[in-house]
């Protein structure tokens, strides 16, 4: 709430303040604003907690420092030189990574994660990578590459954004109110994602994952595991949603990062579509680099196990998270050797539909259980008879209303109605039922986060 109601009206306050201020010079403009911006971010970050402020502040002043080293024509160092600190600034990075995420499996300390550690060192090291081959321009102003790195509407949980991507909208861009307009909306869309779907099914989800799940039977265990779905789904989708709207309020187009994975037809298609800016990473920085498909199928099926093996450790200390990630390597390789082609040649979609919403699911119930022995209890009692619980305990009328909805519009309703509402989205009534639809989340939302307790972003903890 005092982000909806102080935070974000101070800071568009005083960034669109600038334009009632007798400046012509648009540099001086963006320079202000980038400022006004940065200040925001820091404040933003820093009110969860200031040593972990101090944290990024690191990341940023090493990376800025590596970008010089790195760079061909600014460090003055050999190829080697250059290489070497390449190596040395990725291993900081890493290496705060390492520490906070998996110094605790290897020693007897409790470590808190900082929020959104993932996402600010990977976008650090994007930017150190480009610089060193050439394909982005040094940053030499420490304030313009630390806003990159902090910028508030994607800091925490993504989308990931390269900095190739923003690096002119650094130095320059245009805010319109049809830009503004669309951030609402999208900001709007998003916060009701999350709070009036992903909320309601991780209330189910938890429920069910709380009880002894050797007892809870079929029924429990198929709510419990489409619950989970559909809360990841419409939370993660629902921030990257709410950051791309906040990005447009301030005149920032970052990329989608979710484009409707539960109506893939196959793997390979699900990770086309699921957290798109963590494949884009993993494909420029680990993919390409090592070969990608260019050195035979034998070669190829070895990076893919590498990429989906990283995307597993990512995600954080749990071998849960390792067998998730190895398994859609396997699943990927799979269907690049030969069911990819079968699928391919199959006139009953619906085939290929249910196979991949069902690996899936089962490859959820993985990411969700709090070990690998949990998560091969709880896929059995998919198939098992169990009486210790009742399903009824766990449906109310919201659960009701929101299953039929989230399930509908998970892509299935956009893919019936996306282009003719596309053609018709300019005509008045449209966007007047479009503006009602908006208000009434926002209203919704407003009640259900008043009257609710706090359910934070499940990717607030990678």
């Amino acid at each position: 709430m005092v982000f909806l109601w102080a935070f974000l009206p101070i800071t568009l306050g005083l960034y669109y303040g600038i334009h009632a201020l007798p400046i012509t010079s648009e540099d001086l403009k963006i320079k202000i604003k980038n400022g006004i911006l940065l200040v925001a971010s820091l404040v933003f970050y820093g009110y969860g907690s200031v040593k972990y402020l101090l944290l990024m502040l690191l990341v940023i002043i090493a990376d800025y420092i590596g970008g010089y080293f790195v760079a061909e024509r600014e460090g003055g160092l050999s190829l080697v030189g250059r290489r070497i600190a390449l190596i040395v600034t990725l291993s900081v990075n890493l290496g705060v990574l390492f520490i906070f995420k998996y110094l605790g499996l290897f020693a007897d300390v409790n470590i808190v994660l900082p929020i959104g550690i993932s996402f600010y060192t990977f976008q650090a090291i994007s930017y150190v990578a480009d610089v060193y081959r050439g394909r982005v321009a040094l940053q030499k102003n420490p304030l313009t590459f630390a806003l990159y790195v902090s910028l508030f509407p994607q800091l925490i949980a993504g989308p990931i954004v390269q900095y190739k991507d923003v690096e002119e909208q650094l130095h320059g861009r245009t805010e319109t109110v049809d830009g503004f307009v669309y951030g609402i909306k999208r900001f709007c869309y998003g916060l009701g994602k999350k709070v009036l779907l992903a909320n309601t099914f991780a209330s189910v989800a938890d429920q069910i994952w709380d009880m002894n799940i050797a007892q809870i039977g079929a029924p429990l265990a198929w709510l419990g595991m489409v619950s989970y779905t559909l809360q990841i789904y419409y939370d993660f989708s629902g921030y990257s949603d709410m950051a791309i709207g906040l990005g447009h309020m301030f005149g920032f187009s970052f990329k989608e990062n979710f484009n409707y994975p539960y109506i893939s037809l196959s793997i390979r298609e699900f990770w086309r579509r699921w957290h798109m800016s963590l494949s884009g990473f993993f494909r420029d920085y680990v993919y390409i680099p090592l070969g990608g498909s260019r050195e035979g199928l034998a070669r190829t099926c070895r990076n893919v196990l590498i990429v989906f093996a990283l995307t597993g450790i990512w995600h954080g200390a749990n071998y849960t998270f390792w067998l998730w990630g190895a398994m859609y390597g396997v699943l990927l390789v799979i269907e690049r050797l030969f069911l990819g082609k079968l699928l391919d040649k199959n006139p009953v979609k619906i085939v290929n539909w249910v196979y991949t919403m069902f690996i899936v699911m089962i490859a959820w119930v993985i990411f969700r259980s709090d070990s690998v022995p949990q998560a091969f209890v709880y896929m059995k009692q998919l198939f098992t008879y169990g009486k210790a619980y009742t399903i009824l305990a766990c449906l109310n009328a919201k659960v009701w209303i929101a299953l039929p909805i989230a399930i509908l519009c998970s892509g299935f309703v956009q893919k019936i109605f996306g282009k003719s509402y596309e053609k018709h989205k300019d005509f008045a009534v449209m966007q007047g039922l479009d503006f009602v639809l908006q208000m009434a989340l926002l209203v919704l939302c407003i009640f259900s986060i008043a009257g609710g307790t706090y359910n934070p972003f499940i990717y607030f903890q990678f």
